[in-house]
């Protein structure tokens, strides 16, 4: 008889998920799918609040990447008032973005997948956490916490709260920086270097420990989307975005926000509550693709940064053309995470970046307005419509994780046929099945779409777990 194994939840994510694994009658894997559980309504309630009031409304989708979400939100109202933000405030958000990459990739990396990496997949489960890795390698340990501390910090310094600030607002920030959180800020940047130095050659010792995981951790040929400057080098908060295929090759390229509800439809899984986005002109399923540090990495030529730079070298050499296994986010973050402390050190030494013009005003120019960034997890767009009184009418998200939807799920599949055979499994094989999602570093509380009609059941169990009642919504 077939066979269903449930794992419910997927440990060490941001949100809610689990997976299932369908048995054939031979014990052998027929189908596996990532089921995102929760639902978020922010597109809804957004209707009708006045749209400069956007911004600190969407950075309550999630409180790990807030500053994604805030970012994107105020580009879209940028749009709809027709200005261009002052250099320095685009300078300023530009670093509260890179600050926002560090932190998360630091969490990524150290206090989700690295015990797996660290520890072993077949690990102690009683042990397999971040408190785990530190007693194993306090030094490894503290620069985890360290790397993510220095992102926080500047986010706090810049925006006065680590989580949910109010600073950016639509037109550029309410504050200039002052010489004081300038210096601040500087001084903790050799501390992060050392840090982020450590990780990366950590992960380079162990990574060649994980062969048959590489084989077999959403390895497959895929199309990639991510930001990019017009000469190539990378980029997280302004340029445009392009998309590649398998080999490398450019399908689309210069592709502003306001094109993107154009460009890309989202289809529905009755599995999910997390649509699937996909380049329309392919069509779906072939028009799905990868986003986040993978995607990123295999798009750029160059980084801009000297650090990073080298370290993009040695990334390439993993493959002749597009880096595959998801596997290599791992590696991915810890490049784009030097580059961010780069990055810093040299938006602080602008010498415009103390200017006190920081912010331009102007009301409703345009009805439709959209913006988009390139958060830790992979591209974020906002399209938000207005009416002339600024009111909101309509909004749409696409977030990282929905764009990673369809990859995650075929990873997922093909790990559990690698680990799950004749019906038998281990811990450590159901293990390796949750870290291919982890490689995403996945947030499922920002990707759930309040729009269409997704399939729903709520079901009733007793108290010794019988199903009394059953109710669905197709």
């Amino acid at each position: 008889m077939s066979q269903t194994i449930t794992i419910d939840p997927v440990t060490r994510l941001e949100g809610h998920g689990k997976i299932t694994i369908q048995l054939n009658g031979q014990g052998e894997v027929e189908d596996a799918h990532f089921h995102i559980t929760q639902v978020r309504g922010f597109e809804r309630f957004s209707e009708g609040r006045p749209f400069y009031e956007m911004p600190a409304l969407m950075e309550r989708i999630c409180g790990i990447c807030p500053v994604s979400h805030l970012l994107a939100s105020a580009k879209a109202c940028e749009a709809i008032m027709s200005v261009q933000i002052p250099h320095t405030a685009a300078q300023l958000r530009r670093m509260l973005n890179l600050a926002q990459l560090v932190q998360s990739h630091a969490l990524s990396f150290f206090h989700l997948s690295s015990p797996d990496l660290l520890l072993g997949m077949d690990s102690d489960p009683a042990a397999r956490h971040i408190l785990g890795v530190a007693a194993a390698n306090p030094k490894l340990g503290l620069a985890g916490i360290g790397l993510r501390r220095f992102g926080q910090s500047i986010i706090e310094t810049l925006a006065e709260k680590r989580v949910h600030p109010g600073w950016v607002v639509p037109g550029g920030v309410t504050e200039p920086l002052t010489p004081e959180k300038r210096d601040k800020i500087l001084a903790m940047i050799p501390e992060a270097y050392a840090n982020v130095g450590l990780a990366l050659g950590a992960y380079k010792q162990i990574a060649d420990k994980f062969k048959a995981e590489i084989e077999v951790f959403a390895n497959f040929p895929s199309n990639y989307l991510s930001l990019i400057n017009e000469d190539e080098s990378f980029e997280i908060t302004d340029g445009a975005l392009r998309l590649i295929d398998a080999q490398g090759k450019t399908i689309e390229d210069g592709m502003t926000a306001s094109r993107f509800t154009e460009a890309f439809g989202e289809a529905v899984e009755p599995y999910s509550y997390t649509k699937f986005p996909y380049y329309k002109a392919l069509g779906y399923p072939e028009g799905c693709y990868r986003v986040g540090p993978l995607a990123r990495l295999n798009n750029v030529k160059t980084m801009g940064t000297p650090r990073a730079e080298k370290e993009l070298a040695e990334f390439k050499q993993l493959a002749a053309g597009p880096v595959e296994s998801s596997f290599y986010q791992h590696h991915a973050r810890l490049v784009e995470a030097l580059y961010g402390i780069e990055k810093i050190e040299e938006i602080l030494a602008d010498p415009q970046i103390l200017d006190k013009h920081v912010r331009a005003t102007a009301g409703v120019n345009q009805l439709d307005g959209a913006g988009q960034i390139d958060a830790p997890r992979g591209v974020l767009n906002h399209h938000y419509k207005v009416d002339e009184n600024g009111k909101m009418t309509w909004a749409s998200l696409v977030v990282a994780t929905g764009h990673n939807n369809k990859a995650m799920n075929k990873g997922v599949l093909q790990a559990s046929k690698a680990y799950v055979k004749d019906g038998k499994f281990t811990e450590g094989a159901l293990n390796r099945i949750e870290a291919v999602v982890r490689t995403f570093d996945p947030c499922l509380s920002c990707s759930t779409h309040a729009f269409g009609q997704m399939p729903l059941v709520v079901t009733l169990l007793s108290a010794n777990g019988e199903v009394v009642d059953r109710v669905a919504r197709d």
